[in-house]
């Protein structure tokens, strides 16, 4: 009997505990049928959409920023100050036709401007306040950086293998710099093949915007492997540098050419016939690489910008000086990129190949200073870089091996079906 009692009081218990928990989940139903859900505040550019009225649209041609505001209800002596106050971070004369622009609006009758947000790119964008006192300011949008690895066989050309997968044109670039000294891009053979690491940058997580600078690389060519590590090697300068499994930077004082594929068009030659001046003999103290229009043009080597203008025969030009032995100067741009008293890094864009000057055709005409005295590049020795520092080695040695061991384990693409072969089994179906 008792054994009874015992089974009564469990079931007792039981029903007692589920009594409780549907009268808790009851309760919990009334408390969320009572309590209403709140609707979360989503900011774009820092601010509360929903307390304004948006509009949304581009610059136009023929559109100025104080027509914009003068549109939308903004007085006179805001604008000028503006204009005059804040140049610095919002030059008014710079907005370009096509640029993405909001303006957030008050929400009542009169819809007044009260706030100019101006997308100077993908990442950055200028807020210009106009509520009580005006101010300006320049921010950036969320980024998250994303790693990928890459990797391709080479059958024509280092673009086409890249471009053929999707990849930004910026990361063949990016890796023409890398190995500019090491790897002769004109003469890749069919077969050599390359892997790389770098980030890529995404705005909202969805937005692709862009490719950053190559973390590592391995580039095998004509059966010779290369690997490449970014590492920093003067804290001081935050100067970034490419380094092999040695420590041996892949960098060289100056790169073979300032074009990534150009044409060799016209060596130094100081008694060459000039087809522009009628074929008579005149000194050609300098290297003409030919070039689409709109090439980029490098800076061959770490220096300042001495010249950045136009002048005669010259067109747009820019001059550099790398220290107290070299300069170099690169004539007839399209545009130049650099200003004055710029400094530039090996590899950075100062201009674009164009016909400016005397000149027939679309080229870069490089020019190389020593010791005040104009001579032929490639004639020259040239010092190579300084290796990785001895007392930053081990720490070196230590960064790159997993790495490394990543890299090693990219594998490469399947090879694609060979025309011959698809062919010859279409023949074997149809047979």
């Amino acid at each position: 009997m008792q054994k009874y009692w015992g089974l009564i009081l469990v079931l007792t218990l039981s029903l007692a505990c589920k009594e409780k928990a549907v009268q808790e989940t009851k309760q919990v139903k009334d408390v969320l049928a009572v309590a209403p859900i709140e609707k979360p505040i989503v900011k774009h550019f820092g601010f509360n959409l929903d307390e304004f009225t948006v509009k949304l649209d581009t610059v136009k041609r023929g559109d100025s920023f104080g027509e914009l505001m003068l549109q939308h209800k903004v007085d006179y002596p805001k604008i000028a100050r503006i204009t005059q106050d804040f140049k610095d971070t919002f030059d008014v004369r710079r907005i370009r036709v096509g640029k993405p622009y909001m303006i957030l609006k008050s929400r009542d009758t009169t819809e007044t401007a009260q706030v100019f947000i101006y997308e100077n790119d993908a990442i950055n964008y200028t807020v210009v306040d106009l509520r009580d006192s005006v101010r300006a300011y320049k921010e950036k949008k969320q980024v998250k950086f994303v790693e990928r690895e890459v990797s391709g066989v080479i059958r024509t050309n280092l673009s086409e293998a890249l471009l053929e997968q999707g990849i930004d044109y910026m990361v063949t670039h990016n890796l023409a710099n890398v190995y500019a000294w090491t790897i002769d891009f004109s003469m890749l053979q069919k077969g050599d093949r390359f892997k790389v690491i770098y980030k890529e940058r995404f705005i909202n997580d969805s937005i692709y915007a862009g490719s950053e600078t190559i973390d590592a690389a391995y580039f095998e060519h004509n059966g010779k492997p290369i690997y490449a590590f970014a590492y920093e090697n003067d804290s001081l300068k935050s100067l970034v540098d490419y380094f092999d499994e040695s420590a041996n930077n892949l960098r060289r004082t100056f790169l073979r050419m300032p074009v990534e594929f150009g044409r060799l068009s016209s060596r130094y030659n100081l008694k060459r016939r000039i087809r522009y001046y009628g074929n008579k003999i005149r000194p050609h103290k300098g290297t003409d690489y030919a070039a689409p229009i709109g090439t980029p043009i490098m800076a061959t080597a770490d220096g300042t910008v001495t010249e950045s203008t136009r002048r005669g025969g010259n067109g747009k030009y820019v001059k550099i000086r790398h220290n107290g032995t070299y300069s170099t100067q690169y004539l007839h741009m399209k545009k130049q990129n650099v200003k004055r008293g710029d400094f530039v890094r090996q590899g950075d864009v100062i201009g674009w190949i164009g016909m400016t000057g005397n000149t027939s055709g679309p080229h870069v005409c490089y020019r190389f200073w020593k010791n005040g005295r104009q001579v032929d590049p490639l004639r020259e020795e040239l010092p190579k870089a300084e290796p990785l520092a001895e007392t930053l080695q081990p720490a070196y040695f230590d960064y790159i091996t997993p790495i490394k061991d990543q890299l090693d384990c990219i594998a490469y693409p399947p090879e694609p079906v060979e025309e011959e072969l698809l062919a010859g089994e279409l023949t074997t179906l149809t047979e």
